[in-house]
């Protein structure tokens, strides 16, 4: 049987931007570990250095990120606009469903993992430098209904720069008040995109978009072809991600002091948490996606290798975005109404990775201080870590902030975060990794499900979706002119 080159030159073509990335992952950690072995200048890496080695890194970072906000409002917009307020009610219902089961899933494991193993009984965890722990003032019912309030933000232009805390201070005329309920209560909004809010926002406009087809042909129009650039531009990026990949983990493993002491103190912490969140999602997410679509789920995860190796670089689910939809259309053939629609509402809400680490490191603390927890405790950890995990924002080490509220629950002080900081730069890359497969599978599984109700609607990539017959009949002979023109031109480009 002749060897066949043009079959392995075909299969490194399509896996080329794939294999790159992987690669730029391995790279980037041996280059971390051999610069550690050649410090700069005396005894290890000046801030300065690292900062310089993580410059290119840095760059890609914040490309990805400058398209986070025109990718989650047109696609949004586009794909739930073009479907029926029906169809889009279901769709969203099932993704709803099904990430809210997978992270209650993944809290269950973690705690299972945790009481079973106890990493953290009879053992000294080594306190890290509490400097870099997260400081502020916070309880459990504030962080939920901060949550809700992010959802309905009152300036659209201030969501997309900011999102709201509520702030807790001391009273005037009580300053040494030690009980936090009994503070004063106020607000600020702090920097960082409100993402759930725009999702929230995108949603209810694609929904009056879609209810006013008829009147609002052009306007539909004009967010699918805003969406189909963004994707184009999101195209370019992608390229540059083996580099970038390979410079953001050299610099994170510089940044690091002494890697044996942080691992050696904290290595079956580490194991419980990193294992745990693997299987999840190579095992327990797989056996979901089989068991709903009875696909090979293998194949699945090998066609997302690009937004994987992208997410465990990047560290954020937000910023993969672009890539997860990319790998989710293009190699695993799923609708672009589906993937635009359910995948932003996924990297808000579904973090599965989070949640379960979340779990882990809040029980881990209590046994490290030895604190016994009832069954109680440990229910108002799993209610609390799936709370959190919605909640937690999809950019780098968001989780251990939202950790603070977990920590409350069994009465932990906010500063026993710093005994986890220390391995939580590397766990979070594995909890983005299976937050991003999760939205993944979760985008395939509804997709599976809707397919007969979406054969009845023009694919997004078509064009209009449900409004190509609107010129007959449209009451408005302006409107009729210009949706006819639309839709000729765009069955001349998909002709082209």
């Amino acid at each position: 049987m002749q060897f066949k080159w043009t079959s392995v030159w075909g299969f490194v073509r399509r896996n080329l931007l794939t294999t790159l990335t992987i690669l730029g992952v391995i790279v980037g950690i041996a280059l971390g570990l051999g610069l550690r072995a050649v410090p700069a200048e005396g005894d290890s890496w000046s801030q300065r250095d690292v900062t310089y080695i993580n410059y290119v890194g840095d760059l890609f970072l914040r490309t990805l990120k400058a398209l986070i906000l025109p990718l989650i409002v047109s696609s949004l917009i586009a794909a739930v606009g073009s479907l029926d307020l029906s169809l889009s009610k279901k769709i969203g219902g099932r993704a709803v469903l099904y990430y809210l089961a997978t992270t209650v899933l993944a809290v269950i494991l973690g705690i299972v993992l945790v009481v079973t193993i106890k990493p953290g009984s009879d053992r000294d965890g080594g306190e890290a430098d509490a400097s870099d722990a997260p400081q502020r003032n916070v309880t459990t019912v504030d962080t939920l209904l901060d949550l809700v309030r992010n959802m309905f933000p009152p300036n659209l232009v201030q969501a997309c720069t900011q999102q709201y805390q509520t702030v807790l201070k001391p009273p005037a005329s009580k300053p040494d008040e030690t009980d936090i309920y009994r503070w004063t209560i106020t607000g600020a909004y702090a920097d960082g995109m409100n993402i759930l809010g725009l999702v929230v926002a995108s949603i209810v406009f694609g929904v009056a978009l879609g209810a006013t087809k008829r009147e609002n042909a052009l306007v539909l129009q004009f967010f699918q072809q805003l969406s189909h650039i963004v994707m184009k531009v999101t195209g370019w990026v992608i390229w540059l991600s083996p580099v970038g990949v390979t410079f953001l983990i050299a610099a994170k493993i510089l940044e690091i002091e002494d890697l044996g002491d942080v691992f050696g103190k904290l290595g079956l912490y580490f194991a419980v948490v990193a294992g745990g969140i693997l299987f999840h999602g190579f095992v327990v997410l797989s056996l979901l996606f089989f068991l709903f679509t009875r696909n090979n789920p293998l194949k699945f995860i090998a066609n997302m290798g690009q937004a994987l190796a992208t997410a465990f670089g990047t560290s954020s689910s937000s910023a993969t975005l672009p890539v997860t939809m990319q790998c989710l259309e293009e190699k695993n053939n799923i609708d672009p109404r589906v993937s635009r629609f359910v995948l932003p509402i996924g990297a808000t809400i579904n973090m599965d990775g989070t949640a379960l680490y979340e779990a882990v490191a809040a029980i881990f603390i209590a046994q490290l201080r030895g604190l016994s927890l009832s069954f109680g405790n440990v229910l108002a950890i799993s209610i609390t870590a799936t709370a959190a995990s919605i909640g937690a924002a999809g950019i780098p080490q968001a989780g251990l902030v939202t950790l603070v509220m977990v920590l409350d629950t069994v009465g932990l002080p906010a500063e026993d975060v710093s005994l986890i900081i220390a391995v939580d730069w590397l766990l979070d890359r594995f909890r983005t990794l299976v937050n991003v497969l999760g939205d993944s599978f979760g985008a395939a599984i509804v997709y599976h499900y809707s397919k007969a109700e979406l054969q009845n609607t023009k694919s997004l990539d078509g064009g209009l979706s449900g409004a190509t017959h609107l010129s007959q009949d449209a009451s408005d002979p302006e409107l009729a002119y210009h949706t006819d023109t639309i839709l000729a031109n765009d069955d001349k480009n998909s002709r082209l």
